[in-house]
């Protein structure tokens, strides 16, 4: 038998390897292990396991050269020490070793095969941890080498005769060599495998993350109809049959097979939703029994619960539902832990968002109450003065009053139209006019097509206090502008004036909120622009005179 014969026979029985590998890799747990990033000791002794049998298999397969046995057991051997470390390396190793010793013990080359066996073992084991994911299947190869090479050495050093020993090395050496090219295939079919937890993992992070950016919107304002949405967004990119989410007490959506079951009326919670929320533990279930699922006409036999969490307690549950009796496969449980623990996310951010507004909201009404009185101290005052010398006067000033309050009165949310802020401006106005007379101008630059709404006494604050600061101050004769105009996708919002000139003093009180008490008002409006808007008022000094303005 020559040597290019011994080396296409044992390329053969390295693929027969190949293939027994590729059929055990098909075994749920051997690839749950195979994926795992670190495994047990129990794990790593099971590997062993089936890395010593494919050795021992690839004893039994070699080729009978002059009564030794060329092979390709230290494939497996150098393949399983190098992808999972030293002890499956060395357990291997030694088994198998102890396999070729013991099923030819008078053997030429027993007791070298047993040597080489362990040092491929020991040598791969070792490797394990120095080399890079990327190059196990060139550093497999060549320790492959080097072990048969050094088996060869070991065979001349031990073997007896010398003169039969160095045949069987001439015949052999080559072709064992030659079939190392087998660790590299070995090595890479396994790290593939190792590598396709990780494709999926990604692909399946990307569903979870596109699916969070569809449903964010509807968890902004988190009702029944909202989260019928999210189930439904769920229930068609993972392909269920159907989808529910519930909180501790009643189902709060419904998507898919048996979903006119729940249109009718609340329903309460099944016995194994509620197990679920009581452990806080996923629950897989392949059932028909009508606790389980909706009812006994729901052709429901699949489901995977999750339970929803906030703060380490359990709130609600997240249901996935097939209609035909399947295994929930790793990804499949990975998908559903990280779209539950988006929801709770989710529903979380919603309810803080919740609690900020009603928040924003309250803050608001308690600034809006702080520059009512203080608006009104000031106009009946000015209605009193006219009371006795001008009561025609006083009667108009009493009616723009009334139109100021009665806008004011239907306050019913944070935000009015600015056609309505508008009219409150100028019946203020009418009241400070009669104040000051002819010394006083306003100036209205409005652009006819505004159609915005804005927080409830914005612009009148900003307009008296260029009257009072501003103008009167300055010996009570100037001028007041207003505009409004639109500008690209924002409407710009500015009041001036050519009086006194505003501090650097004030306005970095006004920004850094250390107004005194009885000088609120500039500043809370710029608090309350903040809150709706995200930026406050800005102030701008003039020559002579003051600027403030916002932008919506």
């Amino acid at each position: 038998m020559t040597n290019r014969i011994i080396a296409i026979e044992l390329m053969e029985k390295t693929s027969f390897l190949i293939v027994i590998l590729i059929l055990i890799s098909k075994i749920n747990f051997f690839k749950r292990i195979l994926q795992s990033e670190q495994n047990s000791k129990l794990n790593l002794i099971i590997i062993s396991g089936i890395f010593s049998g494919i050795a021992i298999i690839g004893t039994y397969i070699g080729i009978d050269v002059n009564g030794s046995i060329a092979n390709v057991r230290n494939i497996a051997i150098v393949s399983g020490g190098i992808l999972f470390g030293p002890i499956v390396g060395i357990i291997s190793g030694s088994v198998a070793g102890m396999h070729r010793f013991l099923i030819d013990i008078n053997g030429i080359t027993s007791l070298p095969c047993l040597i080489t066996s362990i040092i491929a073992g020991t040598l791969s084991g070792y490797l394990c941890d120095k080399t890079p994911n990327d190059k196990k299947w060139l550093i497999g190869i060549i320790c492959g080498i080097f072990v048969e090479s050094i088996g060869m050495q070991i065979i001349l050093l031990l073997s007896k005769p010398y003169k039969e020993a160095n045949l069987i090395v001439h015949y052999i050496y080559v072709p064992m060599i030659i079939g190392q090219m087998g660790t590299g295939f070995l090595i890479s079919i396994l790290q593939s495998l190792k590598k396709e937890k990780e494709q999926i993992a990604a692909k399946q992070a990307k569903l979870a993350l596109d699916i969070t950016n569809e449903t964010l919107p509807y968890f902004r304002n988190m009702n029944k109809d909202s989260l019928y949405k999210v189930c439904e967004i769920i229930k068609d990119d993972i392909g269920a049959d159907a989808v529910s989410i519930t909180n501790k007490k009643t189902v709060l959506a419904y998507v898919g097979i048996g979903e006119e079951y729940f249109k009718e009326k609340t329903k309460t919670l099944s016995s194994i939703t509620k197990e679920c929320i009581y452990k806080g533990d996923i629950i897989y279930v392949k059932e028909t029994k009508e606790e389980y699922f909706a009812d006994q006409k729901t052709p429901l036999k699949t489901a995977m619960l999750i339970p929803l969490k906030e703060k380490n307690e359990t709130i609600g549950t997240l249901k996935i539902y097939y209609s035909k009796q399947r295994e929930i496969t790793d990804s499949q449980q990975a998908l559903a832990i990280g779209l539950s623990q988006m929801i709770s996310t989710l529903m979380e951010l919603s309810k803080l968002e919740k609690i900020k507004e009603a928040a924003n909201k309250a803050e608001i009404k308690v600034l809006q109450t702080q520059i009512n009185p203080h608006f009104l101290f000031n106009a009946l005052n000015t209605i009193t003065s006219f009371i006795r010398i001008n009561p025609d006067s006083a009667r108009s000033l009493i009616i723009n009053l009334a139109t100021f309050l009665r806008y004011n009165l239907e306050f019913s949310d944070t935000v009015i139209d600015i056609k309505k802020e508008l009219e409150q401006v100028k019946a203020y106005v009418e009241i400070e006019k009669a104040r000051f007379g002819d010394k006083l101008n306003v100036i209205y630059d409005i652009d006819e097509k505004i159609n915005v709404k804005i927080p409830s006494l914005i612009i009148q604050p900003l307009v008296e206090n260029a009257i009072i600061h501003g103008i009167r101050n300055n010996g009570g004769k100037g001028t007041v502008k207003i505009t409004v105009k639109n500008s690209d996708y924002k409407t710009i919002v500015s009041v001036e004036n050519n009086g006194i000139t505003i501090d650097d003093e004030i306005i970095n009180k006004v920004k850094n909120g250390n107004m005194p008490e009885n000088k609120i008002g500039l500043y809370n409006v710029h608090l309350r622009i903040k809150l709706m808007y995200g930026n406050g008022l800005v102030i701008k000094k003039l020559n002579p005179g003051t600027k403030i303005e916002f932008s919506i």
